[in-house]
């Protein structure tokens, strides 16, 4: 009984507990496997610190009570400086993959600084130390830091192995701050070290590293070297980076578009990482699974998946990521800045006075999340900069994404960023810039496997010749980019080219060229907006309703005339009051359903006075509850609702 015991506990006298705790602590020596954890905080409840230290030798670092242990036995002083180090590597090895408490970085850095530790000892800590700070911190520069040390102390110190290790984790392309070429010379680093220490578990963490790096940059050689991991290997050590590769690739197989095939790497790395006692390599890969989610359209209870590893792992970018998408495309702005991951990607800069933003600041912006995480998350906030129609600071945004990314030469990894950076530059008039994009992007995707990103790449192509006027081949385009995002599948993207292609075809029509296409168009666009609306996208769905208000062939419009609808919400009103209802302002509204913003500030208020709302507060709980039906907003869709606005349609 737990805490009749701490009561019991607190009521002993002093040498009572004393002597209970040694003879508890002799009582467990004696049995099989020796349970050394429980021993130590015997002895050390006993006031035994030489035996606890001890004890503590002995312990290995697979739980939270033994990390803190360990971690309180480093604090103790006078520690002779071999007993110290012993304990520091215990708590070292593996760090990144067990259980660590907040404390565990500064323990080791304390400790790597002392001059008495061992200088056999103090790379191994180095080493694990970086590795912490990358995975556990997200403090990637001070993390590289420490690996660069820690490899040029352990070559020094003839242990190839480990700085193969250290090596490995510098050419790991997902941490930001250094560009692939960068990244590519630490993995060559690496390859010859692991070959000169004949160690298997370095052999293996480089393999996994050079399949890692393969995979993300759209190599075709990466499949093979990933079939060659030795999943069933005797050596623990060696499934942990087996787990790591498989997790690594599948997360770079996603970025790339090849879903189905990511699906089965990352089974089997979180199952490896699981069963080799690897939990943070877990996180990982749960991580990756729910981009995967998002990306394919698997949007049902996804945000409670995402908020689940959040509150588990707060620094689980991926999550945050996820979340900030599902905002967006719900029209919940404000929730897009609150889950991007902090710094990422950086706010338009004041001008200073030389009239320049601060590129460091903003390149700093870019190191609180793995490279490919920021990429997304860039486009995230340049579409948010553009939904607010803030043009010029989404195109100052986005020459600062695309710059970052230029520096990193990763071009898979634009897929969700190329398209906003492009529609961003066209926005505010800047079309050669917008070519110079699409020309880099291209030139970096030739003769890469990457599906999502070539797909992308159709998107920029129709973005620039609608900016052009050249509706038809921008319309062509849109099609083109749709089917392929149809193939991956990626259903949120084909729904967007859906609608592309289909304000394309009604500008045509408007301009009196293809009015069958036009007509045409309008039925792609009805089924656009029920797929939006059906997958969650509600910001997005109205969009579409709304070009299909504002561009729609005459014959096709409701004859003039308001419906009665008395104390019933209008189509419209409950349009508006859905995005009311996400914190959108009138304006924003305005700018998303082509009204002016006084006819949206009389919806609402017609929508709260129907609801019997006082405040615009109210209005999400109640919406959700009221949510037309499918027949209502079919009805709607098919022009029940055209000409309920005023007259204002376009304004």
């Amino acid at each position: 009984m737990p805490l009749a015991a701490s009561a019991l506990y607190a009521e002993l006298p002093g040498p009572v507990r004393e002597r209970l705790h040694h003879r508890a602590a002799a009582l467990l020596a004696a049995r099989e496997p020796v349970p050394w954890a429980r021993i130590a905080r015997h002895w050390r409840g006993g006031g035994r610190t030489e035996d606890w230290l001890r004890a503590a030798e002995h312990l290995v670092n697979e739980d939270e009570a033994a990390v803190a242990l360990l971690e309180k036995a480093l604090d103790v002083g006078g520690l002779p400086p071999d007993k110290r180090g012993r304990l520091a590597l215990t708590l070292a090895r593996g760090a990144v993959l067990g259980h660590r408490s907040d404390g565990t970085a500064r323990v080791l850095r304390g400790i790597v600084e002392d001059p008495a530790l061992p200088a056999a000892d103090r790379g191994e800590i180095r080493l694990e130390l970086g590795l912490l700070l990358h995975h556990r911190k997200r403090r990637f520069e001070e993390g590289r830091t420490e690996l660069r040390r820690a490899a040029h102390e352990l070559a020094e110190a003839q242990r190839p192995a480990l700085a193969a290790r250290a090596m490995a984790a510098l050419a790991n392309p997902f941490f930001p701050g250094a560009s692939l070429a960068e990244n590519v010379t630490w993995l060559e680093r690496a390859e010859a070290a692991a070959d000169a220490s004949g160690d298997r578990v370095a052999r293996t963490a480089t393999r996994a590293c050079r399949a890692t790096v393969l995979m993300n940059t759209g190599d075709l050689e990466a499949w093979r070297l990933v079939a060659r991991l030795p999943r069933d290997s005797a050596d623990r050590a060696s499934r942990q980076q087996v787990a790591r590769g498989l997790c690594n690739t599948a997360n770079g197989a996603v970025y790339l578009g090849h879903y189905r095939r990511a699906a089965g790497l990352l089974s089997e790395g979180i199952e490896l990482a699981a069963r080799s006692g690897a939990p943070f390599l877990e996180r990982v890969g749960r991580g990756t699974a729910l981009f995967r989610d998002w990306l394919t359209g698997r949007w049902d209870g996804l945000a409670d998946r995402c908020t689940g590893l959040v509150a588990e792992d707060g620094s689980a970018s991926d999550a945050r990521v996820v979340l900030a998408l599902l905002a967006l495309a719900k029209g919940d702005w404000e929730a897009v800045r609150d889950w991007l991951p902090r710094g990422v990607p950086p706010s338009p800069h004041a001008p200073r006075e030389t009239g320049r933003a601060d590129d460091a600041e903003a390149e700093r912006a870019y190191e609180s999340c793995e490279a490919p995480v920021a990429a997304t998350a860039a486009g995230a906030h340049i579409r948010l900069l553009l939904a607010r129609q803030d043009v010029e600071s989404a195109a100052e945004a986005a020459a600062s994404a695309w710059a970052w990314l230029g520096r990193k030469g990763v071009w898979v990894w634009g897929a969700e960023l190329a398209p906003w950076v492009v529609e961003a530059h066209t926005r505010a008039g800047q079309r050669e810039l917008a070519r110079r994009v699409v020309a880099e992007f291209a030139a970096g995707l030739t003769g890469r496997d990457a599906p999502s990103a070539t797909a992308a790449l159709l998107w920029c192509r129709a973005v620039l010749a609608e900016a052009d006027g050249e509706w038809e081949e921008a319309r062509s385009r849109f099609q083109q980019s749709g089917a392929a995002y149809a193939g991956l599948p990626h259903p949120y993207a084909r729904a967007l080219m859906a609608e592309g292609a289909g304000r394309c075809a009604l500008l045509l029509g408007e301009r009196g060229e293809g009015n069958a296409v036009a007509d045409g168009a309008v039925a792609e666009l009805i089924r656009c907006a029920g797929e939006l609306t059906d997958l969650g996208a509600v910001w997005d769905a109205a969009r579409v309703r709304a070009t299909l208000r504002a561009y729609r062939p005459a014959a096709q419009r409701r004859p003039p005339g308001r419906p009665a609808y008395a104390q019933r919400m209008s189509p419209r009103e409950g349009e508006v009051a859905e995005l009311a209802a996400t914190g959108l302002t009138n304006r924003e509204i305005a700018a998303t359903l082509y009204l002016s913003p006084r006819t949206v500030e009389q919806h609402v208020a017609r929508a709260m006075r129907k609801l019997g709302i006082a405040s615009r507060q109210g209005l999400a709980k109640e919406v959700a509850r009221i949510r037309p039906a499918s027949g209502e907003r079919d009805g709607e869709r098919n022009g029940a609702g055209d000409g309920a606005d005023g007259g204002d349609v376009g304004a």
